[in-house]
């Protein structure tokens, strides 16, 4: 019997994967790779048809064969599962670096760049200037020695953060808290309070048992008025994976840790960077560690003003001290008397089913193309939904999967990710397909599932994602959809997609009662846009943190101290932290963004990306947001472009300057110091 995970076939066929299939998979799949290889290697005279083209195919195939594992680990975790799956990371990470290092494949496209160079297409020129640095950042010229090193450093890492995940993943499914008196839970939702009543049931036990999902988490600290319930869950939340709270121990991070950034450092030294930072910053748009620190820190004196007035008006509307557990409580209550609007008020007006209809809409107006739903389709949950889009005269584009709602042994969290990226060869062609994954509420008995508003600005945001993935108009799968686009502008599509669910007319089409099917009324709507700005100080000073810690952590590594994980996040708290924290918080311990994704010394993308995205969208706010002329220079500049440009040179082709961050200050009713840099 053929093994599944190798199946030629459009889409991935979930329901027959299973573990067993995996390692025997990703065997075959790289041994026939690396065959391939050494013949593309050899090819004589090297150009770019013979080599590179030929690599590109096999790299897409390497890639689309392993995709649903990487993703059906983070789905739909299981034991056989994460055994099959942490067996292949070594055989992925030992291909990956020697193919990076390979010496008479380097040379090819060297010498491919001296004789055709002048010749090639912009793209085309871009997917060897990749492919060279690529491997100039692998270490492809360094002596023998150096080279086994950096590829067992880059195998152990591969181990490290796929350990720092599960620890993660293992103390949030295995923390639950039982209630029994039902005053505890006033103020929660009844859908959430329904799925804790039935979850107790079906453990034969009394009262309810709310679990550590996002959603529910996100409910208990910013609706629950019991303290001591919110206390419960902060803390619950906060220690996960660390030698604090209730777990204390059992799935410490902090050595896995330890060793992460003590790997990264000695990747980066043995290129002959100073450190990590340095080494990450090489393939993007800042340029050095100075220039990240001096941003980050420009935007700390920015909106530090704006969020100690906030947090000393959110004091004295509480009437006493606040602990962390207190503050998104009496933030949403705040909210509610100047605004009279809240998150949960909110949530019967946001079904998913209208939202997405409304989302899908937005994408139709701005960039003329149709979305569809499809039946039939292998998928790995029955939650799991199935879209295809295609362009107004009905040529199909892409597809992409829907994942909505929380469940155990899923990640947390919401992202994008390929499925099948973009490729158009002389081998054949794919078309993208995408995951949507949310961790949102799942739908009741007798209701669909009903979101809060910033669950449909997460929607947006990862839509803005798929989006960039599925619309590219690149060829090749090195720099189609979101690969090659530098890591510090990557964001800018989905946090450009944000604003339109602020949008009044965008507002009165994903909204409608999922009883009556009204739309959300227009003096809420009002009141909804203007907590658009509330508490924008603190929120920014919140993600700042996250960033400076994150950078520092990298750029001011020393292997002689260690980490010095904590006492740098004191140090950083002490510089921008307005909330105060209690000193048992442990959040850099399921900080997966940096320690098991792609943003390690990029968490300052976020904000990076998001001047980007503000500053992009004040242009549409010119001239109309649904204008179909900006919008086709917004899809051809950006978007459909994918790494096949150099993200600065491509938003001043869309925008006709450099990028200025007033826009995002003013988005936020933050006013800028007179030499905030630009």
């Amino acid at each position: 019997m053929s093994n599944p995970l190798l199946a030629d076939e459009p889409l991935p066929p979930f329901p027959r994967i299973r573990a067993d299939d995996v390692e025997p998979g990703v065997k075959a799949l790289l041994e026939d790779a690396r065959a391939r290889i050494d013949d593309i290697a050899s090819r004589d005279p090297p150009t770019f048809a013979a080599v590179i083209e030929p690599l590109e195919d096999l790299q897409h195939r390497v890639a689309r064969h392993w995709s649903p594992v990487s993703h059906l680990n983070a789905v739909l975790n299981s034991e056989a599962l994460r055994v099959a799956y942490n067996a292949c990371l070594p055989l992925l990470s030992a291909y990956q670096t020697d193919l990076a290092q390979n010496e008479p494949l380097y040379r090819a496209y060297q010498a491919i760049e001296a004789r055709e160079g002048g010749t090639l297409d912009p793209v085309r020129r871009r997917v060897i200037d990749h492919a060279l640095q690529d491997f100039r950042l692998a270490g492809v010229g360094l002596p023998d020695e150096d080279k086994r090193r950096f590829k067992s450093v880059m195998l152990e890492l591969t181990q490290l953060q796929a350990k720092f995940e599960e620890n993660v993943l293992d103390a949030t499914n295995a923390w639950s808290h039982h209630v029994t008196d039902r005053a505890q839970l006033r103020g929660l939702n009844e859908v959430l309070v329904d799925q804790a009543r039935r979850r107790a049931h079906e453990q034969r036990l009394e009262g309810w048992i709310l679990t550590l999902d996002q959603p529910t988490y996100v409910a208990v600290v910013t609706d629950a008025e019991s303290t001591e319930l919110r206390r419960t869950f902060y803390e619950a939340w906060t220690t996960r994976a660390s030698d604090q709270g209730p777990q204390a121990g059992r799935w410490d991070n902090a050595p896995v840790m330890e060793q992460i950034l003590r790997k990264r450092h000695e990747a980066a030294r043995i290129l002959g960077f100073a450190n990590f930072a340095e080494y990450a910053l090489a393939k993007r748009m800042a340029h050095s560690c100075e220039e990240v620190i001096r941003f980050l820190e420009d935007l700390v004196r920015a909106a530090r003003p704006a969020a100690l007035r906030e947090f000393g008006e959110l004091r004295a509307f509480a009437g006493r001290e606040l602990e962390a557990w207190d503050v998104s409580f009496f933030a949403e209550r705040l909210q509610h008397e100047r605004h009279a609007v809240s998150q949960e008020e909110l949530r019967p007006y946001f079904p998913l089913p209208r939202v997405l209809t409304g989302l899908f809409e937005v994408a139709e107006r701005l960039f003329g193309v149709r979305i569809r739903e499809r039946s039939g389709a292998p998928v790995w949950h029955p939650d799991v939904r199935y879209f295809e889009i295609e362009s107004a005269s009905g040529r199909p584009m892409g597809s992409f999967y829907l994942d909505a709602y929380a469940r155990p042994h899923k990640r947390s969290g919401a992202w994008m990710d390929e499925c099948v990226g973009r490729k158009r060869l002389g081998s054949g062609e794919a078309l993208p397909v995408a995951y949507l994954v949310l961790n949102v509420l799942p739908p009741g008995e007798d209701r669909p599932s009903l979101l809060t508003h910033d669950d449909v600005l997460t929607l947006f945001h990862e839509f803005g994602h798929g989006l960039h993935h599925l619309l590219t108009r690149v060829d090749y799968p090195s720099v189609a959809g979101i690969n090659g686009v530098a890591w510090d502008a990557v964001e800018l599509p989905s946090q450009f997609m944000e604003n339109y669910a602020w949008h009044p007319e965008v507002l009165g089409r994903i909204s409608g009662h999922f009883k009556t099917g009204a739309p959300l009324p227009a003096d809420i709507q009002q009141r909804l846009r203007a907590t658009r700005s509330f508490h924008a100080g603190l929120q920014m000073m919140r993600q700042l943190e996250f960033a400076l810690f994150d950078f520092r952590l990298h750029a001011e590594y020393d292997p002689d101290r260690g980490g010095r994980i904590l006492e740098l996040l004191r140090e950083v708290r002490q510089q921008v932290a307005v909330v105060p924290t209690p000193r048992w918080n442990r959040f850099p311990m399921s900080f997966g963004h940096v320690f098991a994704g792609g943003y390690a010394a990029g968490y300052y993308s976020y904000k990076w990306a998001e001047v980007l995205a503000a500053d992009a969208f004040s242009a549409f706010e010119e001239h109309g947001v649904f204008d179909r002329t900006t919008a086709q220079r917004y899809l051809e500049a950006i978007l459909s472009r994918g790494g096949s440009r150099d993200a600065l040179e491509a938003f001043v082709e869309f925008r006709g300057r450099p990028p200025r961050v007033e826009a995002l200050l003013a988005q936020h009713g933050i006013h800028s110091p007179a030499d905030l840099a630009t």
